[in-house]
């Protein structure tokens, strides 16, 4: 009994001396490269971390991927709470996957302001697609960030795609106001409406619409065809309002049901079309250096706010400042100057 006890034990000892053995960078890209998705999903936490140690090993890895470099597409898909995302995802991942595409479905859900905390449930609203091998799916948690998507949602897309992932989702969380960070990341921008619940008035109002590429009207099945069908002739009145794109690509607006299914092969065609047209141009590539230009010039800014809230001297003054701007004994303004002097000086 004693033996069988110490064998027990040993075996235990092994398994979780091998869970806590975490890949080195080769190790990583290498698994990344031959499509593991179990080390592609480790890459992209490692990426995630917020903890200085893992920073250099994450732009390591992100630097051997952005070398293979391959003909991808970007789909950012967005939409209010309830529109229903996860279920025209899981329908139009599964018809690509279908066609022998390989699909990464990179999706975020809120995180609560209060705990910090998310649920992560996307994978449980995709049962089909979460099956499929021809498809990954990472949710991730929004945190702070603005616009509806994670803090590294744009470097997971590198990683995505050196894995030879064909076409990229982006699901965003759907905050209506902020949107620009996805539509600054991906090649065609998707905007799922609802019919029927006050959805068309709110969605003209929103600058969303300009800078959606196509606008879906979902649910479309049963009694609602027939309003899916007057909400889509409402859209495409209200998109002759906003100015031509720089690409002077005309916005579509198409209706589907991501239940049964009807419509979601030709909203694969008109984003085919979409991708054709604007490579023969040139624009879709225009579009990619800019985003990359974007990309960088966010991280200048995130680097420099997480340098200045690090520098002990404006750790040191940062409440009793914050006491001053409270009791109104300083601005707001001069108190940050205050704060920005600080940090020059330990420049100097």
């Amino acid at each position: 009994m004693g033996k069988e006890k110490n064998i027990s034990s040993s075996s235990i000892s092994k398994v979780l001396s091998q869970r806590k053995h975490f890949p080195s960078v080769s190790e990583l890209v290498a698994g990344i490269l031959n499509g593991d998705q179990s080390l592609l999903a480790r890459g992209i936490t490692l990426v995630e971390s917020t903890q200085t140690a893992h920073q250099e090993k994450a732009y390591e890895i992100i630097e051997k991927c952005l070398s293979k470099s391959r003909d991808t597409l970007r789909i950012g898909i967005t939409g209010v709470p309830g529109v229903g995302k996860s279920t025209f995802i899981e329908r139009f991942g599964t018809l690509l996957t279908e066609m022998g595409k390989k699909v990464a479905v990179l999706a975020v859900d809120p995180s609560s302001t209060i705990s910090k905390g998310s649920i992560l449930g996307d994978k449980t609203r995709m049962p089909q697609l979460v099956k499929d091998p021809q498809a990954f799916i990472r949710p991730s948690p929004s945190g702070d960030s603005l616009g509806g998507v994670a803090r590294k949602t744009r470097e997971s897309i590198i990683l995505c795609e050196a894995a030879g992932y064909d076409i990229i989702l982006v699901e965003t969380v759907g905050v209506g106001q902020s949107e620009t960070a996805v539509h600054s990341m991906v090649d065609f921008f998707l905007l799922l409406k609802l019919t029927g619940a006050g959805d068309e008035l709110q969605g003209i109002k929103r600058g969303i619409m300009e800078m959606a590429d196509a606008i879906v009207i979902n649910k479309a099945e049963g009694d609602n065809i027939k309003r899916a069908e007057r909400a889509r002739v409402e859209f495409e009145r209200a998109l002759h309002l906003y100015p031509p794109k720089e690409n002077n690509w005309s916005p579509k607006v198409l209706t589907c049901s991501s239940f049964t299914g009807t419509g979601i092969p030709e909203i694969w065609e008109m984003i085919r079309d979409y991708q054709t047209t604007n490579k023969a141009s040139g624009y879709f590539s225009e579009k990619r250096k800019s985003q990359n230009t974007y990309w960088f010039n966010q991280t200048v800014e995130r680097l420099l706010k997480q340098q200045f809230y690090n520098r002990e001297a404006v750790v040191k003054m940062m409440k009793p400042i914050q006491k001053e701007v409270e009791n109104n004994a300083i601005s707001p303004f001069r108190a940050a100057e205050r704060l920005l002097d600080l940090y020059a000086k330990g420049l100097k």
